[in-house]
């Protein structure tokens, strides 16, 4: 098999590599300046990445000639993944940390699998679920605490959850609504209605003047650029790219990778200790994520 059989994995695991990078700068933006701001900013930078590219790739700014179907299921799935799903992700972050959202976030493969086996009629193989079960698994076991119980403050797990269960359905949605449609195109009509919902919470919570005095912080924005090209711009492309290609359940499951990735990176950036749990749920969470490449 040619590297062209596996090119929906592959964008997977691309994009689990880019959101380990925006999940650490985000991480750093959301407790110096509020996970609002950083929301709302990064979104905002986004859409006018996105629409860059768009611009030299198919000739206009705004997608244009998107059907009103992609308008309206990718708009749903940017409500629903951009804003509430990111909403709750990043509230988290500033609570527990990336590395242990990202641990809860590892839920969502098992979610998506099972919405797009009801809604999407993708029915999984033994293969596949077994890859499923040991990559996740992999990844709870190397991020779990003492005697496997996650010791972290209660809140901070329900709004991670929240941030799983946003991610698996805003995928779900977005492969309904793009079918062939260009990703980027596909991922700026999601930025462009998160942004909507967030401008309008921001205007309802009164924090339009916190926003406004963050964009004038040029190390905050700076961290929230990064962040932006490797999470909302690149990564999120990567990912639609990657449903498109292949099984939702299966994309999820290596984009789940993110937590075994930012083991090295929060170490040497934030001081923090690499145990040997976390060395054994690496392997295993490889071992899980190389049966996906297994025809």
């Amino acid at each position: 098999m040619s590297l062209q059989s596996y090119v929906g994995e592959i964008a997977s695991l691309l994009t689990a590599v880019c959101w380990t990078f925006s999940a650490i700068y985000f991480e750093k933006a959301g407790r110096r300046v509020g996970s609002l701001s950083v929301n709302i900013i990064r979104i905002f930078l986004g859409i006018i990445f996105l629409g860059l590219t768009t611009t030299f790739t198919r000739g206009m700014f705004f997608p244009m000639d998107a059907t009103p179907y992609n308008w309206f299921w990718l708009g749903l799935s940017g409500i629903v993944g951009f804003f509430l799903g990111d909403l709750f992700l990043f509230k988290s972050y500033t609570i527990i940390g990336s590395r242990t959202s990202q641990l809860v976030m590892s839920l969502a493969p098992m979610i998506t699998a099972v919405i797009g086996w009801f809604f999407l009629n993708e029915i999984l193989s033994l293969k596949s679920i077994i890859g499923i079960v040991v990559s996740v698994s992999g990844i709870m076991i190397a991020v779990a605490g003492k005697k496997l119980k996650l010791n972290v403050p209660v809140k901070g797990f329900l709004y991670a959850l929240g941030g799983a269960l946003g991610q698996a359905v805003g995928l779900i949605l977005s492969k309904k609504g793009m079918g062939e449609y260009d990703a980027v195109a596909a991922t700026q009509i999601r930025a462009i209605f998160g942004f909507a919902a967030f401008a309008i919470l921001v205007t309802f919570a009164k924090r339009w003047r916190r926003v406004i005095l963050t964009t004038g912080d040029r190390k905050s924005m700076s961290i929230i650029t990064v962040g932006t090209i490797f999470g909302p711009f690149i990564g999120v492309s990567l990912s639609l790219y990657a449903v498109q290609h292949t099984e939702t359940g299966i994309a999820a499951a290596l984009m789940a990778l993110t937590p075994i990735f930012i083991i090295v990176p929060t170490a040497i950036m934030f001081k923090e200790k690499i145990t040997a749990r976390q060395v054994i749920g690496a392997v295993i969470s490889i071992v899980g994520a190389s049966i996906f490449f297994i025809r």
